[in-house]
Order: structure tokens, then C-alpha cells, then sequence
């Protein structure tokens, strides 16, 4: 590895965590673009690496301060990280039986469809309220 791969690398990973803490967003919007551009990946390549950083606890500092703040619902997070687990397993035998090209096109697709959305098409939705009492679905420490 270059120093110049080190620096890159250090970037996308400062990029993608400074973006997953201020907006949630990290892993398919930053870190895979940047490994297909910068550095060359393939698709499937950029999306298994970003898999695999994903697989490490990279976000937990970020998850404790939406927790300290009422943020964080657990029981959904619960919920949507086992669904996750099957939607995982069964996105990518679909990803790794096509090729590279078709997943390239549909990665650009989405993110165009989901970007024209939050553009033009979201409204003012009713809120989930934040505050931990009313929740019964947040779970916070006593001694908070």
C-alpha cells in the first residue's frame, strides 16, 4: 500500500464518518463511490469493502451520543438490524450472480431515484417524538 492509498483511504473513512454522525448517511453514498473512483474498484469490490467496515462497530462513538440525547429507539434498531442481516444475505447472492456492469447501473439508479425524492417529493411527515418518557420504546440508563 502507497502512502498515497493510506491517504486516500484515511480521507474516504474521515469523509464517510464525519457524513454517518451528521446526516446517517456513510457507507454506500460515500465509501463506495469513492473506493470505484479513486481507487479503482470494482463495484463488488467497493461493496464488499464497505460491507466489511460496516461490520465493525465504526459507528458506535456516533450511537452514543444519539443515545445520550433520547435519539435512538432500540427496539427498531433491533428490528431493522435483523431484517438487515436477511436483506444483506440475500441482496448480495443477487449482486454476485449478475454482472459487475448490471450492479454499477443499479447502485446509480437508486441513488438518483432516492435523491430526486428527497428533492422534490418529500413533504412534512408527522414526527416520532424524541423524548425518551413518552417512548416507551426508547430505553435510557437510570443516572443518565
Amino acid at each position: 500500500m502507497t502512502f498515497t492509498i493510506l491517504i486516500l483511504l484515511i480521507i474516504i473513512g474521515l469523509a464517510a464518518g464525519f457524513l454517518s454522525g451528521l446526516i446517517g448517511i456513510g457507507g454506500g453514498i460515500i465509501i463506495v463511490p469513492a473506493l470505484v473512483i479513486f481507487l479503482g474498484f470494482s463495484q463488488k469490490l467497493a461493496q464488499g469493502t464497505s460491507l466489511g467496515i460496516l461490520l465493525l462497530p465504526v459507528g458506535i462513538l456516533a450511537v452514543i451520543q444519539y443515545y445520550k440525547q433520547g435519539y435512538l429507539n432500540v427496539n427498531y434498531v433491533a428490528i431493522v438490524a435483523v431484517a438487515f442481516v436477511l436483506g444483506g444475505f440475500l441482496g448480495s447472492k443477487l449482486a454476485l450472480s449478475v454482472s459487475d456492469e448490471k450492479v454499477k447501473k443499479i447502485f446509480a439508479i437508486i441513488m438518483m431515484l432516492i435523491a430526486i425524492k428527497m428533492l422534490f417529493f418529500d413533504t412534512g411527515k408527522p414526527k416520532l417524538s424524541k423524548d425518551p418518557v413518552a417512548s416507551s420504546t426508547n430505553i435510557q440508563q437510570s443516572g443518565d
